[in-house]
């Protein structure tokens, strides 16, 4: 008997009226035998004395895995009898809620593991329990939107929910704490969501950042007047460099297949997307050109195959350089200079850069970005892979509150939050 309430010490039973009768090793699973008993208590119903009557079938209580097995606890629980008006009563206990079958250490468990990028059915068979379970655990966290509070700087973007739709995300810029989860990134979709909050509290957000999708520019305008738009460096590197490699790609093309000058511009085409005062100056064998070169000295041939291409990458290098050195001026004194002679894929970006030349001066000047907002997607796009996709959104949603806004606090509080 000492062996087996050591036991109970061990796993954290401190439920005195619990008795220990046998364990078993199933195999699959361990099992613990035991009843549940104490002094008959007062009748909840009419107040009068109850007494002892017999044993319920025994219960089987899921618990956390020992040893590296699944345990299960068979309780008999004692039923009361009360002696005056006949109504009847279960023991109760603190290890399981009454009328409850799962334990209270899995359900916290759940509540532990839910905070973690872990598929729900993953939890469930862990735990050794069925999914509806864990859903109905999830389906407990409630978040509430605060309609008379928003932060002064804000980061909007877009994640994929599912393939080819698109959902929308805003993020707290200085705490990260997620804003609005919305299923769709529709002006609509937007504009009733954030009408909700009162003007005065709209009017209070000083910068929005977001990516280069045009939609949104408007938008912002109209339900946040007093903010100014930045639009993320990320994005504007970005176009540069996207240019840089269609244009590449189209001299690269009108060399024949077989090629030297073909094979070297597909080859090494990160060479010519990097920035020139990061290219390394190691020296390696290259077996395409026999020799050993450092990647400076690859790039000196390769824009030699073409003026042309000469011309652009130098243009380029020179506007990622007064970007990334915030000089406002040089960036777009190269624009208005160049725009008429580069080549029209350069102009589709000169002409957007300088349609949107306020937001690109506010992302130049101030030292806000979506860089925290796009580890956040990274995050969603984790939780959706580990879960092999959502089909409910809600459940979608609540999950990446969990991670995002709740994470950071200590397990403790949300176990007794939930």
């Amino acid at each position: 008997m000492e062996q087996l309430n050591l036991i109970t010490n061990f796993l954290k039973m401190k439920d005195k009226n619990i008795t220990i009768t046998n364990e078993c090793d199933m195999g699959t699973h361990l099992e613990l035998h035991g009843h549940l008993d104490y002094t008959a208590p007062k009748c909840p119903s009419c107040k009068g004395q109850m007494a002892k009557y017999d044993f319920q079938k025994a219960s089987k209580i899921p618990y956390l895995e020992t040893a590296g097995y699944p345990l299960l606890i068979r309780l008999r629980k004692r039923r009361f009898k009360c002696k005056e008006c006949g109504k009847m009563a279960v023991a109760e206990t603190p290890i399981v809620k009454k009328n409850h079958q799962i334990s209270v250490a899995v359900n916290q468990k759940i509540t532990q593991l839910l905070i973690e990028n872990q598929a729900m059915t993953h939890i469930a068979h862990r735990l050794s329990i069925s999914t509806s379970t864990v859903i109905r655990k999830l389906n407990e966290f409630k978040f509430e939107t605060d309609w008379a509070k928003l932060p002064e700087v804000m980061s909007w973007d877009e994640y994929a929910f599912k393939k080819g739709k698109m959902s929308f995300i805003a993020q707290d810029f200085d705490t990260n704490n997620i804003i609005a989860i919305l299923d769709g990134r529709t002006q609509v979709v937007i504009r009733n969501h954030f009408l909700r909050y009162p003007r005065q509290v709209r009017n209070r957000v000083k910068f929005i950042t977001m990516d280069m999708f045009s939609p949104y520019y408007q938008l912002a305008k109209q339900l946040f007047p007093h903010a100014k738009i930045v639009l993320d460096r990320f994005h504007v590197v970005q176009h540069l460099s996207r240019a840089m490699n269609r244009v590449r790609t189209q001299i690269m093309n009108a060399f024949d297949r077989k090629s030297h000058e073909y094979k070297t511009l597909k080859r090494y085409w990160k060479l010519v997307q990097q920035d020139s005062r990061k290219l390394s100056d190691k020296r390696f064998y290259r077996p395409t050109f026999r020799m050993h070169l450092t990647n400076q000295e690859i790039v000196a041939k390769l824009i030699g195959y073409s003026q042309e291409l000469r011309e652009h990458y130098e243009l380029y290098q020179l506007l990622l350089f007064h970007f990334q050195e915030k000089q406002a001026d040089q960036f777009f004194g190269l624009i208005q200079d160049d725009r008429q002679t580069v080549n029209p894929i350069f102009q589709t970006v000169f002409n957007t850069f300088l349609k949107d030349k306020d937001k690109i001066l506010n992302a130049m000047e101030l030292p806000y970005s979506n860089a925290k907002l796009e580890a956040t997607n990274n995050l969603i796009k984790v939780i959706k892979r580990n879960a092999f996709g959502f089909r409910n959104f809600e459940n979608f949603k609540k999950r990446i509150l969990i991670a995002i806004n709740i994470k950071k606090e200590k397990t403790n509080l949300v176990l007794s939050r939930c």
